[in-house]
């Protein structure tokens, strides 16, 4: 899923970098908005040896934001660490957690946003999974389609299916599939490889690799739910 630089062609680059920051910085912003609240602070002048005091107004952390920050450290965290490590799925090939609707559920989907970018920059930078060039185009399959599209269509299948962790499941499958074909598409358009050979293959793959992705995002899910119940009985 992750591209490297080369198989994209310039014109394709640009157009998804530039959706890419357009995404994550209104992510960002409205985020922010979130994390912060106005107070009042009293300072202290001495101009010239006359004392007197003035309010100002500053943007401090809430304790909600703090919460928030600490829980997307940890959702990061875990999503980098599983990112890292492949299961076999057939012929030969591999595949590992996208987990943007698993961070979506437990975060929102525009902190979700947020989380998944940070992991396929680090990734990048520091590891080679996925191109530079390319990383326009790993934030969009990954974080909007895998992790946005992925999350209102959790949203959607939660009219249907009443119970909870089986859409989480449906979700995370969907998400994949759906982050392949976007894929698939930018190849094509690329002239990488024909949209005929890339969508069956790309997409019979993350198919099965959708199954992993749903099984880990329900476990975690549950899990979390368990976690949520006991604390509230104690």
């Amino acid at each position: 899923m992750h591209i490297p630089d080369g198989f994209l062609g310039p014109n394709t680059s640009a157009s998804l970098i530039t959706a890419a920051v357009a995404a994550v910085s209104f992510a960002v912003s409205r985020v922010k908005r979130k994390f912060f609240v106005k107070k009042e602070i009293l300072a202290l002048a001495t101009p010239e040896g006359a004392q007197f005091s003035t309010v100002k107004k500053t943007s401090v952390l809430s304790g909600y934001g703090k919460d928030k920050l600490l829980r997307m450290a940890t959702i990061a965290s875990f999503v980098f660490a599983t990112q890292m490590l492949n299961f076999p799925v057939a012929n030969g090939t591999s595949g590992h957690l996208l987990g943007g609707v698993l961070a979506a559920v437990l975060l929102g989907p525009l902190e979700a946003l947020i989380v998944i970018s940070a992991v396929l920059v680090i990734q990048s930078i520091f590891f080679a999974d996925g191109g530079l060039v390319a990383l326009g185009a790993n934030i969009f399959n990954m974080g909007i389609i895998g992790t946005i599209a992925g999350f209102y269509c959790y949203k959607g299948i939660r009219k249907i299916v009443k119970f909870k962790l089986l859409s989480v499941f449906i979700a995370g499958w969907l998400s994949v599939v759906l982050a392949s074909i976007a894929t698939s598409l930018e190849l094509a358009i690329s002239n990488t490889i024909a949209l005929n050979l890339v969508i069956p293959a790309m997409v019979k793959t993350h198919a099965l690799i959708g199954i992993g992705e749903g099984i880990i995002t329900f476990a975690i899910v549950w899990y979390m739910q368990k976690e949520k119940g006991n604390e509230q009985k104690i």
